[in-house]
């Protein structure tokens, strides 16, 4: 750490250097929403300022300058994920939209009554209610891998157990946002496929933190959200393998992805327009496409070093407060995310109170409630680290738990 850029990078996000109540604010609250760096809200200022104009649609130097921005960071993406074709790469609003559009239009298409989506324990609802919603309009079936009682997958080296004639796809988090867990998603993927099973990755936990290679982990799916990497809300990535998107219907009518209609009929947009209905948010994917850049001129390497570096430390130091239960696996298979609870003080108010210390983190059931109900608890305290975080940080949120902790 002692080489790594960490006043820079720190000096790159002026709300870190903020007060709250009185207190230096101190953000571990990232697997929710990541800050931003100035050159994110520069470039999409810029955009607005001096390029603003409709994308695809007109032949004006404006429209064209800004079509230009929007699909050079398609471009950025799909170099980001290591995806084979600029057409594979779906612009969404974020995961969640990206699972409800391959939920949509993979089940419309290409599964029947009685067929089984497998998901796992620790998803987060994103990836549990819309193939629900599925589930009640097309009588499919969801059924879910158990985890170990560390917060791992139970079924690894059986999961061809779970696979029946009936599986249609497997669904699976990359990270778990509660708990850290990195699932062998390259394994995972490789015994799906040998039953013929498609798999979609759920890579909203891992894309900020780690180097992404869609074409190695040789996933159907992966989807991601812009805001979790430091890049602005309400922009989303999905990618999709180009012989599924060819097979699968539009999620969404309207402006955009059409490519010629009358009243008798419509014909759809190519690849991957036929999945973006409406005008896109072209200045958040030139958002995106700097945070991506900002992202790689520090390096996957030495952020993933520097996160796991915090996480170590971050778990060595709650360790030693008396009652404190941490959930999950051990450091060897786990992201920048810690969960605890603290003896019979409930979650809701531990948060309250370091929030008074000036101390940002989550509580509560971390949209992952059947994960909840299997480790027995209501909900937990959650802190999770980004690129940005330190140790003083870290030793912050030990002395508020501690401080906290007198109180009860």
């Amino acid at each position: 750490m002692s080489e790594y850029p960490i006043d820079k990078i720190r000096a790159d996000f002026p709300i870190l250097s903020r007060e709250v109540y009185g207190k230096p604010l101190v953000y571990l609250d990232n697997a929710a929403t990541t800050q931003k760096p100035l050159c994110v809200l520069d470039a999409m200022r810029e955009e607005y300022l001096n390029v603003n104009a409709n994308v695809h649609r007109g032949v004006h130097y404006l429209s064209q300058q800004a079509t230009d921005l929007h699909e050079a960071a398609r471009e950025k993406v799909r170099q980001f994920i290591h995806a084979a074709k600029t057409e594979e790469i779906v612009f969404t609003r974020g995961t969640t939209e990206a699972i409800n559009l391959v939920a949509s239009s993979f089940c419309e298409s290409q599964m029947q009554e009685g067929d089984e989506v497998l998901v796992t324990e620790m998803e987060h609802h994103s990836n549990i209610v819309p193939w629900q919603l599925q589930a009640q309009k097309r009588g499919i079936i969801v059924k879910h891998l158990p985890i170990t009682d560390d917060g791992t997958l139970a079924c690894c080296d059986d999961i061809a157990t779970y696979i029946t004639p009936r599986t249609k796809l497997l669904s699976i988090a990359h990270v778990s946002n509660v708990l850290g867990t990195v699932n062998p998603v390259k394994e995972i993927v490789r015994i799906a496929h040998a039953h013929g099973v498609p798999v979609l990755v759920d890579g909203a936990q891992s894309a900020p933190h780690m180097t992404i290679d869609v074409q190695e982990i040789d996933c159907d799916f992966f989807a991601f959200s812009g805001h979790k990497m430091y890049g602005p809300t309400g922009i989303g990535v999905l990618y999709g393998k180009e012989k599924w998107l060819e097979k699968l219907p539009p999620y969404q009518g309207g402006g955009e992805m059409i490519d010629k209609v009358t009243w008798e009929r419509t014909t759809f947009e190519r690849l991957p327009f036929k999945f973006e209905a409406g005008t896109p948010d072209y200045v958040a994917t030139h958002g995106l496409a700097t945070a991506i850049d900002y992202l790689q001129g520090i390096g996957f390497e030495a952020i993933e070093a520097h996160e796991q570096e915090l996480t170590h430390y971050g778990l060595e130091q709650l360790s030693q407060i008396e009652g404190l239960r941490i959930y999950g696996p051990q450091r060897s298979s786990r992201d920048a995310v810690i969960s605890f609870n603290v003896g019979d003080i409930h979650h809701l108010d531990m948060g309250t109170l370091l929030d008074r210390l000036g101390i940002a983190v989550r509580t509560g059931h971390h949209c992952a409630q059947p994960l909840m109900d299997r480790l027995g608890v209501s909900g937990t305290v959650r802190a999770s680290f980004a690129l940005y975080n330190t140790k003083k940080e870290i030793d912050a949120l030990v002395a508020g738990i501690r401080r906290v902790s007198q109180m009860f």
